[in-house]
């Protein structure tokens, strides 16, 4: 049976939210506009991270990096200096979201450093749950840190690694680690691209000619025409150079635990995962909600973007009407994944308006992928009723969320999660709705193609519904 969080030492560092991060990762081996691809990649893994973006670019004789504060629009611009001086047949990305505010230029990646083998470029996308550990070891014993990331922790293990290659080194320094990572580097004229044992965090393997492509989701390929070859497996590290493309095993492979939430919101719905569409996803999972918690109403309303799929296939089970009641703002960005509550607050009503001539008069029910904080759903239900809406039902597509996230994605503190403090009847007067319903972790699972959920080997990661961490630390991790 796996752990809850209430059976986890203190001491773990599982309350440290200061390394938690959801990124997005892109590399590409063996083609001349490496870095152009590169660009464009990260432009489609944009919703992933939006605070930060960086490129390191490998031209067969130095290094290039650029880093910068913003979108990838902002600091990689067509013909621009920027972009032209990351010439080269070999590159890296990274799009970069911190949890804590710490949105500082010495956190953006990828990291590149120079090694007594060469230099070593890597980005990470994940949360490594022993990294406050190895880091207190590291330091002890003379390591010096110039970033406060966890993926600071991989560079200092190949340091110190006595393997004999970099592909080696890379290969112990990651058995000493724990969490969930998806994460490329460029190495001795070598892209890399490795997947954590549990397979929690996406990668994607796609070629373009004769050029192999490392992504976190499948859209980064859609948008440079590449074709998709296969999910990077669990425990599995591809190591592409002028040779082709080698596969081996970094540790034992374990049971899937692929995160479900990328499923039921992370993910752009254009992307295919582990052999799944996202936007059928999350249509399913609307489906079988509207199984479960059905309400005689005149209108099903999608709260955008990511409620539209799941509000469709409410829609098109409970044969009533879907209908735009609310109008999004696409120039501002998603409030989740604000670091600050004043951000989140002020981004509700910037980024979304009602259609008041829709919802006027009309019994509602309105579709969200989750209800996290409670600010979001609050002020969308306020926004309603100013509109003159009837009645409003409030129908979410994901178990309630009642426990923090450790493996990359932006969940708060337990105790600032709403349903981790009210019952649902309580967090339906909070948000003011008429009535409230979320899809059952067994609904959840059957939307996914799965009988139920089972409690002794689940299928994902549900840790944020459940509370039990496919991955935890149970012993002091000694540096190699």
């Amino acid at each position: 049976m796996m752990k809850r969080l209430a059976d986890l030492p203190e001491s773990d560092g599982h309350n440290q939210d200061s390394l938690q991060e959801e990124c997005a990762v892109f590399g590409i081996y063996g083609n001349s506009e490496a870095h152009l691809l590169t660009a464009l990649g990260l432009h489609a893994l944009q919703h992933r991270g939006q605070e930060a973006t960086g490129m390191v670019s490998f031209d067969g004789e130095k290094f290039n990096y650029f880093k910068g504060i913003g979108h990838v629009g902002e600091n990689f611009s067509a013909g621009s200096k920027t972009l032209n001086d990351l010439k080269g047949h070999v590159a890296i990305g990274h799009n970069r979201y911190s949890t804590t505010g710490l949105n500082e230029v010495r956190n953006i990646q990828p990291f590149l450093t120079e090694m007594g083998f060469g230099n070593f470029a890597i980005a990470h996308n994940g949360n490594l749950i022993n990294a406050e550990r190895l880091r207190t070891s590291l330091v002890e014993t003379g390591s010096l840190f110039q970033s406060t990331t966890d993926t600071e922790v991989i560079i200092h293990l190949v340091a110190r690694s006595h393997q004999n290659d970099p592909v080696g080194r890379l290969t112990e320094a990651l058995q000493q680690v724990s969490g969930a990572y998806a994460l490329v580097s460029v190495v001795d004229d070598q892209l890399i691209g490795v997947r954590d044992p549990n397979g929690i965090r996406p990668l994607i393997l796609g070629k373009l000619g004769d050029a192999y492509i490392l992504a976190s989701e499948t859209c980064a390929l859609d948008i440079i025409g590449a074709k998709f070859i296969r999910d990077i497996e669990p425990a599995e590290m591809v190591v592409i150079s002028k040779d082709g493309i080698k596969s081996h095993k970094i540790s034992t492979k374990k049971p899937s635990r692929f995160c479900i939430f990328e499923y039921i919101y992370f993910a752009r719905p254009d992307s295919s995962l582990e052999g799944r569409s996202v936007y059928q996803a999350r249509k399913d999972i609307g489906g079988e909600l509207a199984k479960e918690a059905n309400i005689a109403a005149d209108l099903v309303v999608p709260v955008p973007d990511s409620g539209v799929p799941a509000a469709l296939g409410y829609a098109q089970q409970s044969g009533i009407p879907f209908e735009l009641g609310i109008i999004r703002n696409h120039y501002v960005g998603r409030t989740f994944i604000q670091p600050t509550e004043a951000g989140r607050t002020s981004g509700v009503m910037m980024k979304h308006n009602a259609n008041s001539e829709i919802v006027a008069g009309k019994d509602i029910i309105l579709v969200d992928d989750s209800i996290v904080r409670g600010t979001t759903s609050r002020k969308i239900v306020t926004m309603m009723r100013e509109a003159g809406a009837k009645s409003v039902h409030m129908r979410i597509a994901s178990p309630p969320t009642t426990n923090p996230c450790f493996y990359g994605v932006d969940t708060p503190e337990k105790d600032k999660l709403m349903a981790a403090k009210l019952t649902i009847k309580e967090m339906c007067a909070e948000i003011g709705a008429d009535s409230l319903a979320f899809i059952s972790i067994d609904g959840l699972y059957r939307a996914m193609g799965e009988k139920a959920r089972n409690p002794d080997l689940p299928q994902f990661c549900d840790a944020c519904f459940t509370g039990e961490y496919p991955v935890i630390e149970t012993s002091y991790n000694k540096i190699a």
